[in-house]
């Protein structure tokens, strides 16, 4: 590893950053920097634009837009507010009844989604009016729906996981999947764990039991959107389709369903929601190209190897190294967004997971959990602007009521850090 081409590397990165320059721009420019130290200045562009394009040359990467595409259907086709009324059946007479709604409301809408903002939007727009005329505190209840809103990336079928084995070079994005389903309960478990002991000790209401009945016909309201993901997951670990084919079934799914059944999006929509669709997938694939560039570069400088071996010399041993490792993400997740921070830090960090025994599969579980609480932290945690928008709230105050959920969170890091393997 050359030391003046990993500093013009990382501190081209960081100055770019400093400076407000799109992150896709920003990832790209400091990748050209040190291949034109090393090479002449065409050869370097040339080169970085193949590496952009090879990057982007892949089957698996055809399942984004699909998925993409069907979330933006279910937001539009009425699914948050079936959803959340199937939650308030569940938990809704429980104490801080409210609270628990909006946790389960999220994860419900997010594995369906695929996408945080979008849970963060959806049922906080709905939930958040209704937890305050029942006097809970503003920022509580932004609170709430930020944090569970990151359930979303964890429990699938979600992008990132998509993103993730994309960077690793080859990991199964079906055993990604089957993997994210425990630690996104466990999540969820643990927000709702300490929004109860935070409603009580405030003495939040409860909300009103429903009955049996009225229960029951809100599960069969909401069980067309729910089927959703046993229509994805199933079919691709049944076999039955790949990633990508079950990115295609969810768009036709969810075009059935919120066209036809829920009538709730009309065929006039159906133009703006593939703008909107194709807008969103543009910027995802921009940032993939320059990062796949970024990391073509680490390695073609031996950056990973460096980092590794410098990681492994420090003599902190296994436990410590993976704290380290944490650390690294943790901090990364408050200024990067989750996109470009897996497909930077995943070829720098995954060699080092591995040489310590952690399973790939393990590693993109952990990295993603780290990245979902730095959603939720300033200074660039954007499903946390979402939801101080939504809720009229400001990011200091609201950041204050994360506190102990992010607790919580880092409780569910450190268990999927160190006994993630029991379960894979």
């Amino acid at each position: 590893m050359d030391p003046l081409q990993a500093t013009l590397l990382f501190s081209g990165f960081a100055i770019l950053l400093a400076l407000g320059v799109p992150i896709a721009v920003s990832i790209g420019l400091s990748a050209l920097l040190p291949l034109a130290l090393s090479l002449d200045t065409d050869v370097a562009l040339t080169t970085l634009a193949q590496r952009m394009a090879t990057g982007l040359d892949r089957f698996t990467l055809l399942a984004i837009p699909f998925f993409i595409l069907s979330g933006q259907f279910m937001n539009r086709g009425g699914i948050a507010r079936r959803l959340i009324d199937f939650a308030r059946a569940l938990v809704g007479m429980l104490p801080g009844g409210l609270a628990f709604v909006n946790v389960v409301s999220g994860m419900l809408f997010g594995a369906i989604s695929g996408s945080a903002a979008a849970a963060a939007a959806g049922i906080g727009s709905f939930m958040l009016p209704r937890m305050e005329e029942q006097g809970y505190d503003r920022n509580f209840g932004a609170a709430i729906n930020i944090a569970s809103a990151t359930t979303s990336l964890i429990i699938p079928p979600s992008n990132i996981l998509i993103v993730y084995a994309l960077a690793s070079g080859g990991v199964s994005i079906a055993a990604l999947f089957m993997a994210g389903y425990l630690p996104g309960l466990m999540v969820g478990g643990v927000l709702m764990g300490v929004s109860g002991v935070i409603a009580f000790r405030r003495g939040y209401p409860v909300d009103e039991r429903v009955r049996a009945g009225e229960a029951l016909r809100r599960g069969v309201a909401a069980l067309p959107s729910l089927f959703l993901v046993v229509l994805v997951i199933g079919g691709i670990v049944g076999g039955v389709f790949t990633p990508t084919e079950a990115g295609a079934m969810a768009v036709l799914y969810s075009l059935i369903l919120s066209v036809g059944i829920y009538r709730e999006v009309k065929w006039r929509d159906v133009p703006e929601i593939l703008v909107e669709a194709s807008v969103m997938t543009s910027i995802v694939m921009l940032l993939i190209a320059t990062s796949m560039a970024f990391s073509w570069v680490l390695a073609y400088e031996r950056i990973p190897e460096a980092i590794t071996e410098w990681l492994l010399s420090m003599g902190g041993g296994r436990i410590a190294t993976l704290l380290a490792i944490n650390l690294i993400l943790l901090v990364a997740g408050t200024v990067l967004d989750m996109t470009p921070a897996v497909l930077v830090f995943t070829p720098m960090l995954l060699p080092v997971a591995v040489g310590l025994g952690i399973d790939p599969v393990q590693f993109g579980i952990i990295m993603v959990l780290n990245l979902c609480i730095g959603l939720c932290t300033p200074p660039v945690g954007s499903v946390l602007f979402v939801g101080c928008s939504v809720a009229g709230t400001r990011i200091g105050a609201t950041s204050y009521a994360l506190l102990p959920l992010y607790a919580g969170m880092i409780v569910v890091l450190l268990i999927e850090t160190f006994f993630g393997h029991l379960w894979l």
